[in-house]
């Protein structure tokens, strides 16, 4: 299985050759720049002249870097959520395999060469603002995965679910950290082994 949503969220930008929008020039350029430097680092002339374009191009089709930085999110969020449609359609009625398949997944864009970390809990932790207009984007792209990890754990009737979703969630959540700063000889590497563990204690 393979999309392009758990990946590190970048890839080629696509040329300022008129055949590709602006908006989409722009929005590709940030999502490197974003993922690869930082939110804060990088500033919308970065972004503009790296996307073939300007700032008056850029302030039309974004009111601001705080409108683009929420889109380039919620991009990554709309991909996240086909990598649950695709595992659902590999193990149809099957929540424990899907359960298990997607915990795999997760670990494999953990360990993926080019990742640095999630890019929405990156973003979490840079920006802090209640009223930034991504902030809502993060909270709501993390409170589904919790909730479609719980759901799997419910209907393959594993005993006591909401501990078991937790588990998995906070285990990935610290995995994708701790990757960054032992690299793979660290514990982030038992991540599979300890979620499926978790799952086997629980089983009905």
């Amino acid at each position: 299985m393979s999309t392009s949503a758990s990946r590190a969220p970048h890839g080629p930008v696509p040329p300022a050759d008129g055949k590709v929008p602006p908006r989409e020039r722009i929005l590709a350029v940030a999502r490197d720049l974003f993922y690869r430097q930082g939110i804060r680092a990088v500033g919308v002339e970065t972004i503009a002249e790296a996307a073939g374009t300007n700032k008056m191009t850029l302030y039309r089709h974004f009111a601001s870097k705080d409108e683009l930085v929420a889109e380039y999110l919620r991009r990554v969020a709309e991909e996240d959520a086909k990598v649950w449609d695709c595992i659902a359609a590999r193990h149809p009625g099957d929540p424990l395999a899907q359960l298990r398949e997607w915990v795999r997944w997760m670990a494999e864009d953990v360990s993926s060469g080019d990742s640095r970390g999630c890019a929405v809990a990156n973003a979490g932790v840079q920006i802090t603002e209640p009223d930034h207009p991504a902030r809502a984007v993060i909270e709501s792209h993390k409170r589904s995965h919790r909730q479609n990890v719980l759901r799997l754990c419910r209907e393959a009737g594993l005993r006591d679910p909401e501990l078991v979703a937790d588990g998995i969630f906070l285990m990935l959540e610290g995995a994708r950290v701790n990757i960054q700063s032992e690299g793979h000889r660290g514990p982030a590497c038992r991540f599979v082994a300890l979620s499926d563990d978790l799952i086997a204690s629980h089983l009905p």
